[in-house]
């Protein structure tokens, strides 16, 4: 099996988890995600596996079918809760279903993607990603922490990762000459650096650094997404700085790539 499908199956698994315990309250809880709440965001998880079912792309860098998403938010709108769990169980299920029919061929097929034009097989992770930080959306604002490491952690940290040098050159800033490493700890620990050599370059070490940014697995995907105001984590120390200070302030409060 391919190994996105295995992370996926645990994030499947860990969200039914989540959702199974949940009072009608609970549903409608704000999430991290803006205008949606609890139910919200599992229309949408729901929705991208439906649209994705027996879809099989017909012509290269053909778009899976997103437009689809509208009809599935019209049919689940006004659900309550253990509808909605029901209907997003049925559709996760077909999806399982869905997936181990899926061949080599399709796999290696060239799609549109949101990032970009990838294999059918490449998108996988960003599926992992996206479900993984959905899941911390609802467990913040819930009080329900959990399935914060792992191997779906791990993938979802990965897609991040890939991003970094854009991070680091665009939305940070750092200037030519200047290194810099992310000191991941907590769940799931890893160390990350960019040196800036023209442009900002992923590095798998340094041999020095002008500023280290240290913080949580969890709190530095939140960030990188969008998801909470940098000031709160600073504030409570849950991220912090060491070697430059103007740097390593500009970092920390500009991570964000993505939404």
């Amino acid at each position: 099996m391919n190994r996105a499908f295995e992370q996926l199956e645990q994030c499947y698994e860990s969200v039914d988890g989540l959702l199974s315990g949940l009072d009608e309250a609970a549903w409608a809880t704000p999430s991290l995600c803006p205008d949606w709440t609890v139910a919200g965001v599992v229309q949408h998880l729901a929705g991208v596996e439906y649209l994705l079912t027996g879809w099989r792309p017909q012509e290269e860098n053909e778009m899976p079918p997103f437009q689809l998403m509208g009809g599935f938010a019209e049919e689940t709108a006004g659900m309550g809760g253990a509808e909605l769990l029901a209907r997003h169980r049925d559709v996760v299920d077909a999806r399982r279903a869905d997936i181990a029919e899926l061949t080599d061929e399709t796999m290696a097929f060239p799609i549109t993607s949101p990032i970009g034009q990838v294999p059918y097989g490449r998108f996988m992770p960003v599926r992992v990603f996206d479900w993984w930080i959905h899941e911390q959306d609802m467990r913040r604002p819930l009080g329900i922490p959990g399935h914060e490491s792992g191997a779906a952690a791990e993938m979802a940290l990965d897609e991040i990762q890939v991003s970094l040098g854009y991070i680091v050159g665009k939305k940070i800033g750092l200037p030519d000459g200047r290194a810099i490493t992310f000191d991941l700890t907590g769940p799931a620990p890893r160390q990350m650096h960019v040196a800036v050599e023209g442009r900002a370059t992923p590095k798998e070490s340094l041999d020095s650094t002008d500023v280290v940014v240290t913080v949580d697995s969890t709190t530095f995907a939140l960030l990188a997404c969008g998801r909470i105001d940098p000031q709160g984590p600073i504030d409570d120390g849950a991220i912090s700085w060491s070697g430059d200070d103007e740097w390593g302030e500009t970092a920390a409060r500009n991570l964000r790539f993505t939404m």
